[in-house]
């Protein structure tokens, strides 16, 4: 983990077009120990979680069956949620609001990828070049999802994460472990930063979530994820970004020379970009959607509302409807935003192995791979168009994170990771209501 940096304090207040920033920090927790054992996922996973889990977070949380505390004035959960497991978390203070089978290890599909972005997105700047060779797209599983990376063809590592993020392509994540020395030590470095996570429940096997035999996860854990990637400056970008332009194939053109048109890729995930039957969800920011055979739908969700940034994990829906992982993802940020301040947390969002005191003085950054400035604490230099402006990199103005409405899009000053009484989630965008 990189040394600890200054967090810009932060204020969720919306002015007449701009966010100030209060610093924040969550609570110090111990983790339980990992459990002895290799993880496991069978082809057909159990319809019962384990009898005993994982108490990483609170005791409640290695429970069986949903964990909330109901009071009065506290809404009822919503009735129809049949996801196998999920979570609803504040991602600031790292309260676990209410939780249902949170450490059941369950294959994780591309939600894993959150934990593969976080992992290698420090390691390279975003304007390195990369040529792909065929070695570098070698073992890519049958029918996995694809952003169309071409070999021989060069991309940038900001065009690569486009990939991974807005189209989940296991073949820009396989590049960018091939960039990184290999499948084999990607994976060894996914493991060894879950762990430094204390995300004990996940054991990596491919680093872009694929079904692979002893490839697991859980919510509590990619929430984890989410939280940790969050605050990186770049992640949060790429999480949010709802369109962008991705590099085509060289080919001859009409004068015989060389011509390589873009096409526009979108964001699969439906509470960011809509659906037919799902409409864009209020202040969605990200994060990460994945489907397998095993997996079923998976998805992990944050959005900011009324001064609350919560996070959202739902794992295997049994309901077979048409987008139902979102669905359910809605109804429970909908309790949760209900509930906020009202019911008892069951459980918290423990804070990494390393994490520490900031040091007064330090230097502020939320950005990945060495290629920002580091943030300035205000709004201003660097920012982001406002909705519906078209950014200078080709990707859509309207694809940076949806906010409150009337809010301009606004990046403050990046964070680290910060254990005190609460722990900053920073600079979470807002934006004007898309067009």
């Amino acid at each position: 983990m990189p040394a600890p940096k200054k967090t810009a304090r932060r204020s969720l207040v919306v002015t007449a077009a701009v966010l100030s920033s209060l610093a924040l920090a969550a609570p110090v927790a111990v983790a339980a120990p990992k459990p002895s054992g290799s993880p496991s996922a069978s082809a057909s996973p159990s319809a019962t979680p384990p009898a005993s889990m994982s108490s990483v977070g609170g005791a409640r949380l290695g429970r069986p069956g949903t964990q909330v505390n109901l009071a009065s004035g506290v809404p009822v959960l919503p009735k129809d949620v049949s996801a196998r497991s999920w979570i609803v978390a504040d991602a600031e203070t790292g309260d676990v609001l209410a939780a249902h089978n949170a450490h059941w290890r369950l294959a994780p599909a591309s939600t894993l990828k959150m934990l593969f972005a976080d992992t290698l997105l420090p390691k390279f700047p975003s304007d390195t070049k990369h040529k792909v060779v065929p070695a570098d797209l070698a073992g890519i599983g049958a029918g996995s999802s694809m952003v169309g990376i071409k070999e021989e063809e060069t991309y940038s590592v900001h065009d690569l994460w486009l990939g991974v993020f807005l189209r989940s392509g296991n073949d820009a994540v396989h590049v960018l472990s091939a960039m990184n020395g290999g499948v084999e030590n990607t994976v060894k470095a996914m493991n060894e930063h879950a762990e430094e996570l204390q995300a004990l429940d996940t054991h990596v096997v491919s680093p872009d979530g694929y079904d692979a035999e002893g490839q697991v996860s859980s919510a509590y854990d990619l929430t984890l994820f989410a939280r940790s990637g969050m605050q990186k400056k770049d992640f949060r970008e790429y999480a949010s970004t709802v369109r962008a332009k991705f590099p085509g194939q060289t080919k001859k053109g009409k004068k015989g020379k060389k011509v390589r048109e873009s096409f526009e890729i979108q964001n699969t995930n439906r509470l960011l970009a809509g659906d037919s039957d799902v409409p864009v969800y209020e202040g969605i920011a990200g994060v990460k959607n994945g489907n397998t055979t095993n997996a079923g739908a998976t998805f992990t969700g944050v959005a900011e509302r009324g001064g609350k940034v919560l996070l959202v994990t739902v794992m295997n829906p049994e309901k077979p409807e048409h987008n139902e992982v979102y669905k359910e993802t809605a109804r429970l940020f909908d309790w949760g935003f209900k509930a906020a301040g009202k019911v008892q947390p069951v459980g918290e969002l423990v804070p990494p192995k390393g994490a520490t005191q900031a040091k007064p003085g330090a230097n502020p950054s939320g950005e990945a791979g060495g290629s920002g400035d580091g943030g300035s604490g205000t709004a201003g230099t660097g920012s982001k168009p406002v909705a519906g402006a078209p950014a200078a990199d080709g990707s859509s103005g309207i694809g940076t994170a949806l906010g409150i409405t009337g809010g301009v899009l606004v990046l403050l000053a990046g964070g680290a990771f910060l254990v005190n009484r609460r722990w900053p989630l920073p600079d979470l965008v807002r934006r004007r209501t898309r067009p």
